[in-house]
């Protein structure tokens, strides 16, 4: 059998073919383009590549053009993690030297004797990975549009308190419409003491606002006209510059989250799993589309559910050695999963009178802390998860968190 190692690069990249007994087939140094493309696939096809024997094939990434060259047909394409492929160097040099070629040797290698041990990459459908797309770059949206918002804050806190007075009220404070309408028109808090209420009313109305806006405007006049402690009058006049600009990447974030997440409200319906994803308490269009995007839709990438819960970092991990032994949660885990498990755990608590027990009772009679009762939580509905999208079935709140009573019928 041949097996192949690819160490890439941002222009070329480096391949190499062993056989069963480790020795060195063939190696070739190509171009990040179609032509050397090409001759990466005549190559394996020169050593026995076919559709009915494909050669498997590592690398150290499981993105861009050259893997979707790779996974054309039914190769098998290993992504081996960085870490993984600098511990399996050593196994073949103690000089800790390091070179291309040879790091495509060692990949090629890893496949040779413990190719059992990895798993190739998932087949998920084109359309799951188009809402894995979207979802992961609404979510990445949505960070970046935090993060702004942070540094906003920070920055009105040195010369503009009353702004954050002002939108103090508003749920997602600094990030709403009329929040960013108002810093623009005024930098300053002196700009912001002459504001009318036909000005403030005037933004408001711009802003989308359709009701209560004469009481906003007058508690938005009288926030503006309080005694604020105030900067210079050059040092305020340049924070106001900086305080536009930054409102300018806030507001490029805001729509960018805006309109990928009408995009994934458009794909991700059209799922045949958004169905079983959404008939989940707490999972609705955003949150289902983000759990979809790390789990895929290839139900042979987990054997079963207890490998989906340590992916997703729900279920805990034992360290044990000698006569010690601790339980702590998982630390290597999908990030983005996990993240969306957080908020699917906690927006259920108020959709579902079970999860809400599950979470009291976790809370109660195992004295957990808030964390660890909402993954504790997490990793049940997760188990669900796998089940019905296993056996195709919806939701059933009287299944998944039956009633003493019932149980007791």
């Amino acid at each position: 059998m041949i097996y192949c190692g690819i160490d890439w690069a941002e222009k070329t990249h480096d391949v190499a073919l062993v056989d069963d007994s480790g020795q060195l087939l063939a190696k070739r140094h190509i171009t990040d383009d179609a032509a050397g493309y090409k001759i990466l696939l005549d190559l394996l096809a020169e050593y026995g590549d076919t559709e009915e024997n494909p050669i498997p094939v590592a690398i150290e990434t499981s993105r861009g053009l050259l893997v979707v060259v790779l996974r054309t047909g039914k190769r098998p394409v290993f992504a081996i993690n960085p870490m993984a492929a600098a511990r399996y160097r050593d196994r073949h040099a103690v000089s800790r030297k390091k070179s291309d070629p040879g790091d495509a040797l060692v990949l090629a290698n890893i496949l040779r004797t413990d190719m059992h041990a990895h798993r190739p990459l998932p087949d998920d459908s084109d359309l799951a990975r188009a809402i894995a797309v979207l979802a992961r770059a609404q979510q990445d949206a949505v960070w970046n549009r935090q993060q702004l918002a942070n540094q906003l804050r920070s920055l009105l806190r040195e010369y503009y308190p009353a702004a954050l007075a002002a939108c103090a009220k508003w749920d997602n404070g600094l990030c709403r419409p009329e929040s960013r309408e108002l810093l623009k028109l005024v930098p300053t808090p002196t700009r912001a003491a002459r504001l009318t209420r036909p000005q403030i009313t005037a933004v408001l109305k711009r802003a989308g606002r359709k009701r209560g806006i004469e009481a906003e405007a007058e508690r938005l006049r009288e926030a503006f006209r309080q005694d604020w402690a105030h900067q210079p009058p050059l040092v305020e006049d340049a924070l106001g510059r900086q305080m536009l600009a930054l409102l300018g990447q806030l507001t490029a974030a805001c729509t960018a989250a805006d309109e990928l997440a009408q995009s994934v409200e458009e794909v991700f319906p059209q799922h045949p799993d958004a169905e079983i994803i959404l008939s989940f308490p707490g999972l609705g269009t955003q949150l289902g589309a983000c759990v979809l995007a790390e789990i895929g839709d290839d139900r042979t990438r987990f054997a079963d559910a207890r490998g989906l819960k340590a992916y997703a970092g729900a279920s805990p991990i034992t360290r044990a050695s000698g006569k010690k032994s601790s339980i702590t949660r998982r630390w290597v885990k999908n990030d983005r999963l996990n993240h969306a498990g957080y908020l699917w755990a906690f927006a259920s608590l108020t959709a579902s009178m079970g999860a809400r027990a599950h979470y009291r009772r976790r809370r109660d009679e195992h004295s957990d802390w808030h964390a660890a009762a909402q993954r504790n939580l997490f990793n049940r509905l997760l188990g669900q998860l796998y089940h019905c999208l296993k056996t195709r079935r919806l939701f059933d709140e009287r299944v998944a968190f039956p009633t003493a009573l019932t149980v007791a019928a």
